[in-house]
């Protein structure tokens, strides 16, 4: 690595250094849950270290409790992060050239929601393969870092505490959905209608006798069409 290389390695440490602090209480959530729900603790560490798509690991851990196969854990967790199409899609745009496809491989598994963000408000026109690289290395570091904390943590923990870490993904969700809903009508009405359809999906598969983990899967991909169709051309009814 050439010293301009370093530079811009370090300088993508730098950026991604408050993501990386934020990524550290919440994968300590992560490990404490997926302790809680009996998780073994290397399935744990290797969805942090493989992968490594948060929502969809707190999704997954619950799914596997909850005796969803394994066809229904993948499709929720495909359709939950279809963004990262998009997301490196549009920063491959922007990388500079020559890069080759092992390299795009890597900076792409890398990306999330925050590196993206500060990716693609880089004032950069032109952005650098070792600042995305440096951006994402710190944030996967504090991740992984952040579970593993999370699982050492939870063996001292009673099991009552641990048992209340089941409600660490809902807490989560409503953290991240309050201020969205409070600004935008579209993301409240698409959220009441996830919810109004996932129970309605769980009495049906109850009634069917289908697998319930079925019942995420339908929400998303109806709520979202539905959200879609009605809020159309900027939020404009269709």
């Amino acid at each position: 690595m050439t010293k301009s290389s370093a530079h811009k390695f370090w300088g993508g440490i730098k950026a991604g250094l408050p993501v990386a602090i934020g990524y550290i209480p919440i994968a300590i959530a992560f490990g404490l849950l997926s302790k809680a729900l009996g998780i073994p603790n290397y399935i744990s560490a290797l969805m942090s270290l493989i992968i490594y798509a948060g929502a969809s690991q707190f999704i997954g851990v619950n799914l596997l409790v909850a005796g969803a196969s394994f066809g229904e854990i993948i499709i929720a967790t495909f359709l939950l992060n279809l963004r990262h199409f998009l997301m490196t899609g549009t920063l491959s745009q922007r990388l500079e050239e020559n890069v080759s496809g092992p390299w795009r491989a890597l900076l792409a598994f890398g990306v999330t929601d925050e590196t993206f963000s500060i990716s693609a408000l880089n004032k950069e026109e032109t952005l650098s393969k070792h600042f995305i690289l440096g951006l994402n290395t710190i944030a996967f570091a504090a991740w992984n870092a952040g579970t593993w904390l999370g699982l050492f943590v939870a063996t001292g923990l009673p099991e009552v505490v641990k048992a209340s870490m089941g409600i660490a993904l809902y807490a989560m969700f409503i953290g991240l959905l309050v201020p969205h809903i409070k600004k935008e009508k579209p993301a409240l009405v698409v959220s009441v209608l996830a919810v109004f359809i996932n129970s309605a999906s769980y009495y049906l598969s109850i009634m069917f006798g289908f697998s319930g983990g079925w019942g995420i899967i339908i929400a998303t991909v109806a709520s979202a069409a539905i959200g879609a169709h009605i809020f159309a051309k900027g939020g404009e009814q269709a």
